[in-house]
C-alpha cells in the first residue's frame, strides 16, 4: 500500500512539474542501483572505504544502521549521500560489533514464528513496541 500510494504521489509531482521521461528513468535508475549496493554485502577495500564514505553510503556504513544497538541503528540514516549524516552529526563511523559477525534487525523479529511469511504480511497491521 505504501509503495503504491508512493508511485501514485511520485506520479503527480511528475505530471505537475512536466520531469522529462528520461530523467525520471535516470533517477530510478540510480535510486535502485544504489539500494541494491546499499544493501549487498560487497566488501570495499580499507584503503578506498573511507574516502568513498565521505561522499556515497557505503555497504559498510549502512550496515550499521541495521545494527541491534539503538545507538547504532539510530544512525546512518542516508540513502545515497553520507553528507546528509555528517550534516545533522548521526553519522557513525564504527559499530561496537565486528563487521562481519554484528547481529542486525530488531530483536522482537528474530524468532522463527516472527519470520514465517504469514506473520510478515501481517506486521504493518500489528502494533509492536
Amino acid at each position: 500500500l505504501e509503495m503504491i500510494l508512493s508511485m501514485l504521489i511520485k506520479m503527480l509531482v511528475i505530471l505537475l512539474l512536466g520531469i522529462p521521461a528520461t530523467a525520471v528513468i535516470l533517477f530510478e535508475i540510480v535510486l535502485s542501483g544504489s539500494a541494491m549496493f546499499n544493501h549487498s554485502n560487497i566488501r570495499l577495500p580499507e584503503t578506498i572505504e573511507p574516502a568513498i564514505r565521505k561522499v556515497i553510503v557505503t555497504p559498510s556504513m549502512h550496515r550499521i544502521h541495521h545494527s541491534t544497538h539503538q545507538f547504532e541503528h539510530d544512525s546512518n540514516y542516508g540513502f545515497f549521500l553520507s553528507i546528509w549524516d555528517h550534516l545533522f552529526e548521526s553519522y557513525t563511523d564504527k559499530s561496537m560489533e565486528d563487521d562481519q559477525t554484528m547481529p542486525i534487525g530488531l530483536k522482537i523479529f528474530r524468532s522463527k514464528e516472527n519470520q514465517r511469511l504469514s506473520h510478515i504480511l501481517k506486521m504493518p497491521f500489528s502494533n509492536y513496541k
